[in-house]
């Protein structure tokens, strides 16, 4: 098998495991705050064990990297407790989609952060992405299914965004890094701030449960790295770009088969609008460069 093969069943494989997190978060029963701790658990025990397998433990980061990779871990932990909020009041569907605003917050971070130019085509997918969320937005709270705070739902999927956003500009200053491990001190730092409010008084209760948190932790986050990261030192960024809406595509079809959330007309407009524009600016990033690079460790929100 080619390495462009391999590197797109990687990928493929990881987006697909994104993409059906949220029935586990939802199906734990447990608040947001708790399913991310115990992501973050279970999380760090496998990457702990993988980035001991391949020597990264001895020396790798310096002070200065550690404290750079700890910000970007407070950037990760915000948008994992955001998104895993929104499911329960905008559905997962809904959720997903104004989620993949991310990145249109990128965006606009580099124009204001680093200078970058917003060019006419570009601020074009803006606005189409903008007019999708309206569409969702102004959609009947009970359309979705998702509760009664579904406004509130759809803000946090917008605070997701931006955090992720802030830690993909953070990821720029670890380039060289190795992703295993910034992905590591990422979920301990999560660890290290979840744990005073995880309620470890009253753990999780029942087999099922349990099974449920540490698929999250083990598969959705310690495996989903590692299939992500073998996959981008394969694949150029064009078709990184496009593998990653398999993503949203699996979690609106997970939401649809598990929960019977159906997507309004408006909303399904809306929705397609967004993911349209995302994968426009994804190929339209990729153009001028040929060679392939590692996605920031913030890739591994989902």
């Amino acid at each position: 098998m080619d390495k462009k093969t391999q590197g797109t069943l990687e990928m493929g494989t990881a987006m697909a495991i994104s993409g059906t997190i949220g029935w586990f978060v939802v199906e734990s029963g447990l608040p947001a705050l708790n399913v991310v701790f115990w992501r973050c658990v279970f999380g760090a025990a496998t990457l702990a064990a993988v980035c001991a397998a391949m020597g990264l433990l001895r020396g790798v980061l310096t002070w200065r990297t550690a404290a750079w990779a700890a910000l970007g871990g407070v950037a990760i932990v915000t948008n994992w407790l955001l998104l895993f909020g929104a499911y329960s009041h905008a559905s997962i569907s809904i959720a997903t989609a104004v989620y993949n605003t991310q990145p249109f917050m990128l965006v606009l971070f580099g124009a204001l952060l680093f200078g970058e130019r917003i060019t006419p085509t570009k601020l074009s997918w803006l606005a189409l992405a903008f007019g999708g969320m309206l569409l969702i937005v102004q959609a009947r709270p009970g359309a979705s299914q998702g509760g009664t705070h579904y406004a509130l739902g759809i803000a946090m999927a917008l605070g997701a965004a931006f955090f992720w956003a802030i830690a993909s500009v953070i990821a720029k200053r670890l380039t060289g890094t190795p992703p295993h491990l910034i992905a590591l001190v990422q979920v301990c730092v999560g660890v290290l701030l979840l744990a005073p409010f995880a309620n470890l008084g009253a753990p999780p209760q029942g087999a099922r449960t349990w099974l449920l948190l540490i698929t999250v932790g083990v598969v959705h986050t310690g495996l989903m790295y590692i299939l992500l990261y073998g996959a981008v030192q394969k694949l150029p960024t064009y078709l990184q770009g496009a593998l990653s809406f398999i993503y949203p595509v699996v979690a609106i079809g997970v939401d649809f088969v598990a929960f019977g959330h159906r997507l309004q007309p408006a909303q399904w407009l809306g929705a397609a609008a967004i993911l349209l524009a995302a994968a426009a600016m994804h190929l339209q990033g990729s153009r001028p460069r040929a060679t392939t690079a590692a996605q920031p460790a913030a890739q591994g929100a989902k």
